[in-house]
């Protein structure tokens, strides 16, 4: 019987051994993924212009969730809080939307929103660019993360780094 046991044992700590690196690779190349756009063209696509006006609109439905209200409080607090001069300025403008409003059906058709979500519109000398950022819900439990990763990002459009 003892046999047996070490036949086994060995086995099964060299397949517990292939499952911890494969689960440890994977999620090293999810933290390197971490942080970029649901719109994430190669990076050969980036390009530099200049920037007229960076739109930041969280749209969302007349009821929301906890999630929804919580990702619409963090956007603002983080453009409010890191980007006061370009708000005054209106070179960033922060919205709040309610699809369900026939006011804002323009804009709602203008970024092709189908329901919650935060979107970052730019104008440039090359017209409107448009996207859609879905990591933003990952960071809804911690605000001070949802802020660190939110910030760069605007920080790029601004500078005219449109993806």
């Amino acid at each position: 019987m003892e046999h047996w046991k070490s036949n086994f044992i060995i086995p099964l700590f060299l397949a517990c051994m292939m499952i911890s690196l494969i689960f440890v690779a994977g999620c090293s190349s999810l933290t390197a993924n971490e942080g970029k756009v649901a719109i994430s063209p190669s990076a050969a696509n980036i390009t530099r212009s200049t920037v007229e006006r960076v739109e930041i609109m969280h749209f969302h439905p007349a009821q929301q969730c906890y999630s929804c209200r919580t990702l619409g409080e963090y956007a603002n607090e983080t453009v409010n809080i890191f980007f006061a001069p370009e708000l005054e300025s209106g070179k960033l403008v922060y919205q709040e939307v309610n699809i369900n409003l026939p006011e804002n059906a323009d804009l709602v058709k203008k970024y092709e929103v189908t329901g919650s979500s935060l979107w970052i519109g730019v104008y440039d000398a090359n017209g409107f660019h448009k996207e859609q950022n879905v990591n933003v819900w990952y960071k809804i439990n911690n605000k001070a993360e949802f802020a660190q990763y939110l910030q760069p990002i605007i920080r790029d459009r601004l500078n005219g780094v449109i993806t």
